[in-house]
């Protein structure tokens, strides 16, 4: 008989003997397939590993099928992989983009000597379709990264050659289909059969990559389209081309040539003119009749230097902006609305005092004076620090929270007399031409940086929030970012690299034992693909110091 370990299943409870060296879709069919929907990967001690993991000691399992955000990664990085290869099979010559998310899809660009049209895609999908019919194994490689780099290069992939080379790692895993290679941050499905439902088709200027529906794996996620979200992201990839930064390979060889600098000035400079052209806009606005600007955006985009840098350039256009935060007007914690999960909903609009905000705005209106209320972030109460606020005759209100752009926060105003602005970190950059940057994940760090610095949080007790942050986001911000007046994208060009030195000893304090290990493990390794940018180097004004600290605006 075998030697056997113990494994421990989460998502049944139980323990289980299974012959040593079992691979994770051995042990799936073993505790007895307890997912509704097929697994596509598994938390091993609270690390993410595919499935064709092998088991040589006891271990705690948890799977995760498409309903997970790690097994949703999974499938659509499996499903970027045929995407890639169906572009080889039928256009060998052609470059493929996956540039980023919008429209609940992936946006691509397929360069074949012409735009991508009708008929091209249609070919591509059809290949798609047959790779995935066939369910094909995908096959795994880990070698030393100089045989990794060579064998890109010799394929043509620069873009992951340099991304491999640039990242200092020792060894490289690569997967091969059919004798097409291919390099995937993250683990993928183990066959080709796994990714049955998805879509191509034209979007723009481009193609829309299409996935499941988050909750249901067998229904195609319905389109919405996001044309402001999309020139939002334009602007900024126009950018990194003229600069020649099209991936972090690129962006790793600059700072390592001495190009910090540059790069960090033009990122700046960016961000500058587009809330100078912004304030621009409010002050023709202004002469019919606007008189109150609604700064929105999800957790961690950045909108209240969004909403400082705003102000100083309205002040250049003879405006005097008087600025209020919506996080002031929180209830007090335990008034707090709580979510399906029973813990407390931050994201809900209704954790707003929504009639003392409305009657304080009434009042500014109105022309009286006013007392602002200023909330405890640590004993989650309101108080009040003597900040008191008048309009003046060329006064414009300015107001900065993750539900400005919300109808019903200011239903009472005529629409005449806002401007509203929506703030993301949209990012641009991707680490090869296959493998984008989430924003999500832009947001997140920054998140466990700034939780932990000003609001006494661990990276473990953020990650733990932010499934409820997500889903809050879901249902009260993101429905409405299109009604945005001005689209602004925080998100800069070297960031990531500016943020890896503040993110790594916070991610690695969270303990192994604690299912958050999962999500700081992958980003500490996600991480290690940038270098470092020193802190001095960062402006007083940047975005990125109302997380990291240092800066010259007062928060």
């Amino acid at each position: 008989m075998a030697e056997q370990i113990t494994i421990y299943c989460k998502n049944t409870g139980n323990y289980y003997e299974v012959p040593v060296g079992s691979s994770l879709l051995d042990i799936y069919k073993i505790v007895g397939e307890p997912l509704p929907y097929r697994p596509l990967n598994a938390q091993v001690n609270n690390r993410t590993q595919d499935l064709t993991y092998t088991c040589w000691q006891p271990k705690d399992i948890e799977f995760v099928d498409y309903t997970h955000p790690s097994g949703m990664r999974t499938y659509v990085r499996t499903l970027c992989y045929v995407l890639s290869k169906a572009v080889h099979d039928v256009f060998p010559e052609a470059t493929l983009n996956i540039e980023h998310s919008i429209s609940k899809g992936y946006f691509c660009t397929i360069h074949n000597g012409k735009s991508a049209d009708i008929d091209m895609l249609a070919q591509i999908r059809q290949r798609m379709k047959e790779i995935v019919d066939a369910d094909i194994p995908l096959k795994l490689h880990t070698v030393q990264s100089e045989k990794a780099i060579q064998l890109f290069r010799e394929v043509g992939m620069e873009d992951k050659a340099n991304l491999i080379e640039s990242s200092g790692m020792m060894y490289a895993s690569y997967y091969e289909l059919e004798g097409y290679v291919n390099y995937f941050y993250g683990g993928l499905a183990p066959s080709t059969g796994y990714v049955p439902v998805f879509e191509l088709e034209p979007y723009l200027d481009g193609a829309l990559l299409r996935v499941p529906e988050r909750t249901n794996p067998h229904v195609l996620a319905p389109k919405v389209l996001q044309n402001k979200m999309f020139e939002a992201y334009k602007e900024h990839l126009n950018l990194q081309r003229a600069l020649g930064l099209n991936n972090v390979g690129d962006l790793n060889m600059a700072l390592e040539y001495g190009h910090a600098s540059e790069v960090i000035m033009i990122s700046e400079a960016m961000q500058e003119k587009k809330i100078a052209r912004i304030a621009d806009e409010i002050a023709e606005r202004y002469k019919k009749g606007v008189r109150i600007v609604l700064i929105a955006g999800p957790s961690s985009s950045g909108k209240t230097t969004t909403c400082k840098r705003l102000e100083i350039q309205l002040a250049t256009n003879l405006l005097r902006p008087v600025g209020i935060s919506l996080d002031d007007y929180f209830v007090n914690r335990e008034d707090t609305p709580k979510d399906e999960s029973g813990d407390y909903d931050f994201e809900s609009l209704y954790a707003l005092d929504l009639p003392y905000f409305n009657s304080d705005l009434q009042r500014l209106i109105n022309g009286e004076e006013i007392e602002l209320p200023s909330f405890d972030f640590n004993s989650g109460k309101r108080v009040y620090k003597g900040k008191k606020m008048k309009l003046y005759d060329n006064s414009v209100i300015v107001i900065e929270g993750i539900h400005g752009l919300n109808p019903e926060l200011t239903a009472h105003l005529d629409d005449s007399l806002k401007y509203r602005i929506y703030v993301s970190a949209l990012t641009s950059i991707s680490l090869d031409n296959h493998n984008w940057i989430p924003t999500t994940d832009n947001r997140l760090l920054r998140r466990i940086i700034r939780d932990y610095r000003y609001r006494g949080y661990s990276a473990e007790e953020t990650i733990n929030r932010w499934p409820s942050v997500r889903r809050g986001e879901d249902k009260w911000i993101f429905p409405y970012q299109e009604y945005a007046d001005a689209t602004f994208n925080s998100a800069m060009l070297y960031e990531l690299a500016a943020l890896r030195a503040y993110a790594e000893p916070i991610l690695a304090n969270v303990p192994e034992r604690s299912p958050a290990n999962a999500e700081a493990y992958r980003l500490l390794r996600f991480m290690r693909y940038f270098k470092y940018i020193p802190q001095e180097d960062l402006p007083k004004t940047s975005l990125l110091r109302e997380f990291l600290g240092g800066g010259s605006f007062e928060y």
